[in-house]
């Protein structure tokens, strides 16, 4: 299977971006679409499309400015947002984006991080980033980008993360 990665450089991206969630039922608001356009623009952001036989298979960003607090403190981009559609998992799709913003980060800075959901539907997640060498940024787990204090409830859903950090050129 051919991965072709793209940049989103293109009104005509988003479009297909866009097309590509509705068609998947993973909504974003429109000011999302628009503030990665933009993002992209001046430079903060990376947004990589990932095609396979013409059709779009997945999307991620490169943040290198983390809404994660840790991560921005010592300039750690983030990858964020990772999706790859159902039909295109467990083929490589998040691999090659995952190592091509991996090459990007390493040419001007030694880490990159990721954060992960913890219940069962990132289990597949947890796994790729482990095999790829990503391992606990040591502060604990987050809900919603607050450390979570022992004792405390917490929802278990999208905002419950581990995040985690890779040193690059090893």
């Amino acid at each position: 299977m051919e991965i072709i990665l793209k940049v989103l450089d293109s009104t005509e991206l988003k479009c297909t971006w866009k097309e590509g969630f509705q068609q998947q039922n993973i909504h974003r608001s429109e000011e999302y679409y628009n503030l990665c356009e933009f993002e992209n623009q001046i430079g903060i952001r990376v947004t990589m499309l990932a095609f396979v036989n013409d059709k779009l298979a997945g999307v991620a960003h490169l943040k290198y400015e983390s809404d994660y607090p840790y991560f921005r403190d010592q300039n750690i981009p983030e990858i964020n947002d990772l999706n790859v559609f159902p039909e295109y998992r467990r083929n490589g799709v998040a691999n090659r984006i995952i190592e091509q913003f991996e090459t990007i980060v390493s040419k001007k800075l030694p880490r990159i991080g990721i954060g992960v959901g913890l219940y069962k539907d990132y289990g597949p997640a947890q796994r790729i980033y482990a095999r790829r060498g990503y391992i606990p940024d040591g502060n604990g787990i987050m809900y919603n980008l607050v450390p979570v204090v022992p004792g405390e409830m917490v929802c278990a859903d999208g905002d419950l993360n581990l995040y985690l950090i890779k040193e690059l050129g090893k």
